[in-house]
């Protein structure tokens, strides 16, 4: 078995019609999602975004839409395929159609993962509380009720500010508006060295 099929037999989903999915995305994206399109996955530590019409969660083709959050980074997310997203909104993206990679919502920072999702899959897998974000979702919605398929956890002082990941530093957000308002924020901070001296400024 694959790292990916094992991924998608822990998840919970599918979160949309199976009839739904895009036939013009990425061929490796375009067969995960119709086996499950759309799932949940470490208790909502991570979710694979819906493709089409109908069903739970962010829909791919708005997600990526420019206008629903990647306009607030200018072109910092420009050329990533966002498929999914960890519990704080850190994506998981196809980027430039030749890798799997992260995006960082504070900083708008990318790291590569590997060269398919099958590489993401056993990325995610081989660290799940880590790089799943499994122990927290599991702590935060035993505390806190359960999350929306909609929702995401936002830091009230950003990480890459020097926010904790304490309780009374997060709230639970609307993931676009989680995007959307780290965007500036990302754009001020991206290109700025280890230890600078930043100043933020409201748009």
């Amino acid at each position: 078995m694959t790292a990916i099929e094992k991924l998608v037999r822990r998840g919970r989903g599918p979160l949309g019609p199976r009839a739904a999915v895009d036939v013009g995305l990425p061929g490796e994206l375009a067969t995960l999602l119709s086996v499950t399109n759309g799932f949940a996955v470490f208790n909502y530590g991570v979710q694979v975004f819906r493709s089409g019409p109908g069903g739970l969660g962010p829909e791919l083709g708005a997600w990526n839409d420019k206008a629903t959050w990647k306009h607030t980074y200018d072109d910092l997310a420009d050329d990533l395929l966002c498929f999914a997203q960890d519990l704080f909104g850190l994506q998981f993206a196809i980027e430039g159609g030749r890798r799997v990679s992260t995006f960082d919502p504070e900083t708008g920072e990318r790291q590569t993962i590997g060269d398919n999702l099958d590489d993401w899959a056993h990325w995610l897998l081989r660290e799940p509380d880590r790089r799943g974000t499994r122990s927290f979702a599991t702590r935060w919605q035993d505390d806190h009720g359960p999350l929306g398929h909609d929702d995401r956890l936002l830091p009230r002082t950003p990480f890459a500010l020097g926010g904790e990941y304490t309780d009374d530093n997060l709230a639970v957000c609307d993931a676009v508006t989680a995007m959307r308002v780290r965007g500036p924020v990302a754009r001020q901070i991206h290109d700025l060295p280890d230890g600078a001296t930043i100043t933020l400024h409201a748009d």
